[in-house]
């Protein structure tokens, strides 16, 4: 998408009752031919079977507002803007090819700006906003550290919150690629921002990241791979799972295959081990901004028996901050997705993203099930890191 303003992208010097307000790039709003193939892919229409929480029923509602025939403060546009969880799943639908996850972004910016930013979004921004407790947070839970890295090889993301909660994540990949470069002091990727009402300073670190790291970007996030993808270049930014794909020339053979490793091998009586029973949940942003979703399968189905979940491509109700703004509805996503991984009898649930893996571990956690939810870096490095 183009990096204009809203209002100069409008290109419309009309002006009193109806004139464009400038919020919206009139270009993505106008794409919208109101079809409603996106309703069937939408999860919050599945969940109310409402017209205004589907994508044509928001677009809708981000056109009057633009017109100004709804006022920035109406309760339906807060409630809508809010309840979306931002998946884009229309996106793959759409014929018309309505770049949702932009418009959404947009809305946000103005219905979120300021003080109507929801109060718990506000401290990660903060967060977020300050390299230097990014690298504490690092050395604190030693996430991968300092190194130079081959000539010409990538560098390595480390993530905001992932250097918190999954550090083994990053540890993991640096020991599966030795030759990956890593700078701990680098910044938010921006994703955070740009999906919670801040948009321009999400491009602006998204920006300031793409200098930091020159060359390729490898990436353990696929929400934060599709956001910095859409501001430096698709052609600069690897989420992992195709980065492990194309050099895993010794992924997937005899003695990498994972197994069950409860059981005792070295005794002639012990029985023979079997392979892990895994699953996937995709990421959205990945899946759906980026096209990602055949690369993972391929690396887990040459090292364990692969069973495809039948909502692994629909949204597990993390999004995000939507699991914090959300509470309920991100529930009632999630219980759906835990009924199905109970249902398979999985050994593991594999993640692609780190507010997915957070997810995922706190329902089964809860359900009390004997499923695990880890990374697939994790996973595919075993139990080494």
């Amino acid at each position: 998408m183009s990096e204009q303003t809203s209002a100069e992208q409008t290109g419309s010097e009309q002006t009193g009752p109806g004139a464009p307000k400038g919020i919206f790039s009139k270009d993505l709003l106008d794409a919208c031919i109101s079809c409603g193939f996106c309703l069937p892919a939408c999860p919050t229409y599945a969940l109310t079977g409402q017209e205004q929480s589907s994508p044509r029923g928001r677009i809708t509602l981000m056109r009057l507002l633009e017109t100004g025939d709804l006022a920035p403060d109406d309760a339906t546009l807060a409630e809508e803007a809010s309840l979306c969880l931002g998946c884009r799943a229309c996106e793959t639908v759409c014929p018309a090819g309505v770049q949702y996850g932009h418009l959404l972004e947009e809305w946000r910016d103005e219905q979120w700006s300021g003080l109507k930013r929801p109060w718990i979004v506000r401290p990660l921004l903060l967060v977020a906003n300050r390299k230097w407790v990014l690298r504490i947070l690092g050395l604190v839970r030693r996430s991968a550290r300092k190194r130079s890295g081959a000539t010409g090889q990538p560098t390595l993301m480390l993530g905001c919150f992932e250097r918190g909660l999954f550090p083994s994540v990053s540890r993991g990949i640096a020991a599966l690629d030795p030759d990956l470069a890593v700078d701990p002091d680098q910044g938010c990727c921006g994703a955070l921002h740009a999906h919670n009402g801040e948009l321009e300073q999400g491009r602006d670190l998204a920006r300031k990241l793409g200098e930091r790291l020159p060359g390729t970007i490898v990436t353990t996030s696929g929400g934060c791979a599709a956001h910095l993808a859409d501001v430096i270049g698709r052609e600069r930014v690897v989420e992992a799972s195709e980065w492990l794909l194309k050099k895993s020339t010794g992924i997937g053979t005899e003695t990498d295959t994972n197994t069950d490793t409860n059981t005792d091998t070295n005794t002639d009586a012990a029985p023979a081990q079997r392979p892990l029973c895994v699953g996937l949940q995709d990421s959205c942003h990945l899946r759906n901004g980026l096209g990602v979703w055949k690369e993972p399968r391929e690396l887990l189905g040459r090292t364990a028996t692969y069973v495809e979940l039948p909502s692994a491509g629909s949204c597990c109700g993390a999004a995000g901050t939507y699991a914090l703004v959300r509470k309920k509805e991100s529930r009632a996503i999630l219980a759906k997705k835990i009924a199905e991984i109970e249902a398979a009898d999985l050994d593991l649930v594999i993640a692609v993203n780190p507010g997915c893996l957070r997810q995922l571990q706190t329902g089964l956690r809860k359900s009390k099930s004997r499923t695990k939810a880890v990374h697939i870096v994790d996973y595919l490095r075993g139990p080494k890191v």
